[in-house]
């Protein structure tokens, strides 16, 4: 597959903040944070046009008690992913129900992900949901203040994503994976300026 890749545009943190709203009302009865991450979070780079967001929650033990906050909304529930990322849970926020795309709310260990699923016109939003005091919402947060703060890395950045969208990928977990090393070398770099930056 050929996936999408937009220039950046001011409306995807217009649609991010609807996103937010969203969320907060749907998860009102938890303590979290809603942040969005990603590339599209980051003011000229260019993207796949699906907002990455992270949701921290206040209390480990939250994590389970999402999904069925999520339930009534047009998300799908990865909870195959549980096993490989226990500290995460994983939704996909789609522009119509999974009903009418004929995909379930929840995929677990054994099921198959439909290509239905992998098209990235029915997605809005990618959601991640993490312990608020973790490593890895560190390092999300981190990573993309980093970007935003030093143009030539974001830059390398821009022209590593404009030569892997020119190829095919089985999905965008195939796409992400030659990414990662540049991410690793730049994640490491933006956590300890950001933890120097903040005096953590």
């Amino acid at each position: 597959m050929i996936l999408p890749f937009e220039k950046y545009t001011v409306d995807w943190k217009k649609q991010f903040e609807t996103i937010e709203i969203e969320l907060l009302d749907a998860l009102s009865e938890l303590a979290v944070s809603v942040e969005h991450i990603g590339s599209t979070a980051v003011v000229g780079l260019s993207a796949k046009p699906v907002i990455d967001v992270l949701v921290g929650v206040a209390v480990e033990s939250d994590l389970d008690k999402v999904a069925g906050l999520l339930s009534a909304g047009n998300y799908v529930y990865y909870e195959k992913y549980n096993v490989l990322m226990p500290y995460r849970r994983f939704f996909l926020l789609l522009n119509q129900s999974p009903e009418q795309l004929g995909i379930p709310k929840r995929f677990t260990q054994s099921d198959e992900i439909p290509e239905t699923v992998h098209d990235h016109q029915y997605r809005r939003a990618h959601i991640h949901v993490i312990p608020i005091n973790s490593e890895h919402w560190l390092r999300h947060i981190a990573f993309r203040d980093y970007l935003s703060a030093h143009q030539q890395v974001k830059a390398q950045y821009q022209t590593l994503k404009e030569h892997l969208v020119e190829r095919e990928w089985k999905d965008g977990n195939d796409y992400n994976t030659y990414k990662d090393a540049f991410l690793k070398e730049h994640e490491q770099k933006a956590v300890t300026w950001y933890r120097k930056l903040h005096n953590l």
